[in-house]
C-alpha cells in the first residue's frame, strides 16, 4: 500500500468529470482503493475521492469517525466505506448548513449547504452492491466526496464566501456563532 500525493485546488484534474469504472472488482481498482485508504489514514481525513489522487475514476472512500459525531447533530459512526460508481438520490429538499474542509483545500474551512438526507448506492471492490440512507454529516461527506467525481470542490458550493477561513484562525465558539447566524439568516451579515 502506497501513500499517494493529494492534488490541491487549482490542479486541472480536480475540475474534470471522472469516468465510470467498468469492473469494480478488478485488481486495478482494488490496488487504487488500498492506496487511497493508506493516503486517507495518513492525512487523517473523513473521505477521499480518486480524482484527489490523480485518478479520474468514479471511486470514493469515506467514514464518519467518532470525533465528527461530537461536532454534528444526528450523526452515527460509519466505518470506512468504499463506493465504486456511486449514485446519490436526494430524499428531502431540506438542506443544512455546515462547516466543510477538504484534503485538496488544506488549511481552509467554509460553510456549505447540503441536502440533509440522501440515499446512496454503489459497488464494493468485491462487486457487491451497497444501498444506504444517510443524514447529517454522513450525508454531507457522501455528497462532498461524490462532488469530486464531477470536478466540484466545496468552495464552488459556498453561497457566502465570508465564512471561508483558515482552520488555525477558527475559534470553536466563534465557529458555532457563525454557524448559528447562517442557520437563521441564510447568509452571514
Amino acid at each position: 500500500m502506497a501513500v499517494l500525493k493529494i492534488l490541491r485546488m487549482g490542479h486541472p484534474l480536480l475540475r474534470m468529470r471522472s469516468e465510470k469504472v467498468d469492473d469494480p472488482a478488478s485488481n486495478e481498482v482494488k490496488r487504487l482503493v488500498s492506496n487511497m485508504i493508506s493516503t486517507l489514514n495518513r492525512a487523517k481525513g473523513a473521505g477521499l475521492a480518486a480524482p484527489q489522487v490523480g485518478v479520474l475514476k468514479r471511486v470514493v472512500i469515506f467514514r464518519v469517525p467518532k470525533e465528527r459525531i461530537k461536532e454534528e447533530r444526528n450523526s452515527n459512526i460509519v466505518d470506512l466505506t468504499v463506493l465504486v460508481n456511486p449514485k446519490i438520490k436526494i430524499l428531502t429538499k431540506k438542506k443544512e448548513m455546515g462547516w466543510e474542509g477538504c484534503l485538496s483545500v488544506p488549511g481552509l474551512r467554509g460553510i456549505v449547504s447540503r441536502f440533509y438526507s440522501v440515499r446512496y448506492s454503489g459497488y464494493t471492490t468485491d462487486g457487491k452492491k451497497i444501498i444506504r440512507e444517510a443524514r447529517g454529516f454522513h450525508a454531507r461527506v457522501v455528497q462532498h466526496e461524490c462532488d469530486h467525481l464531477d470536478g466540484v470542490l466545496y468552495p464552488m458550493r459556498m453561497k457566502d464566501m465570508s465564512s471561508l477561513s483558515f482552520t488555525d484562525q477558527l475559534d470553536p465558539e466563534a465557529s458555532d456563532l457563525v454557524q448559528a447566524r447562517l442557520d437563521t439568516a441564510g447568509s452571514i451579515r
